[in-house]
């Protein structure tokens, strides 16, 4: 009988350590600080700018990312290749729902669910980003030095109904047509 209870409580005790490990995949790390810019193009240029994070984690398996998430504060949308009236009118325009409709999406979001190694060193991940309340599956590389991840992502933005300017929506904008897909580029302090 003291076989059993010993054979039992081993039992119970590897279940729960695998339960535990099952819930909590890797160790959340902190996104201390950020530098996150943004480019768009058009027919005639491109725009750049800035954003704030909010609250984000990576969560790591020794030096492999396999979870985390990515909060973007939409209202801190700042244009830095304009000055003056110019740079004010495109700023309060990405705000609107033409675009971002910051007022009633205040944040946009990237889950990650996983990520491989690639032959460089460097990282695929992949995960689900949502912007404007729609949720689509994106991939992109990530590299890590130290304590600090660098990305760059491309993104459709007419996946998330954002289709103000585009030639794949709009005929005959000519050289009003703003490009679909605009660039992320990120580097996290963990």
């Amino acid at each position: 009988m003291k076989k059993f209870f010993k054979s039992a409580a081993l039992i119970l005790s590897t279940f729960l350590t695998l339960s535990v490990m099952a819930s909590n995949p890797g160790e959340p790390k902190p996104v201390k600080s950020s530098s996150v810019s943004w480019t768009a193009s058009k027919v005639t240029g491109t725009h750049s700018g800035i954003i704030t994070l909010g609250q984000s984690h990576l969560e790591m398996e020794g030096e492999r990312v396999v979870g985390g998430r990515i909060e973007v504060d939409m209202s801190t949308i700042v244009v830095t290749d304009l000055e003056g009236e110019y740079k004010t009118k495109l700023e309060d325009h990405l705000k609107t729902d033409d675009f971002f409709g910051v007022a009633q999406y205040p944040t946009a979001s990237l889950d990650i669910t996983g990520s491989t190694a690639n032959d460089d060193g460097s990282q695929q991940v992949t995960g689900n980003i949502t912007i404007k309340g729609v949720t689509q599956p994106i991939s992109f590389t990530m590299s890590f030095k130290g304590n600090y991840a660098t990305a760059e992502l491309n993104i459709d933005r007419t996946k998330f109904g954002i289709r103000y300017g585009s030639g794949s929506f709009i005929e005959n904008l000519g050289d009003k047509a703003i490009n679909d897909e605009f660039q992320i580029r990120a580097k996290l302090e963990l």
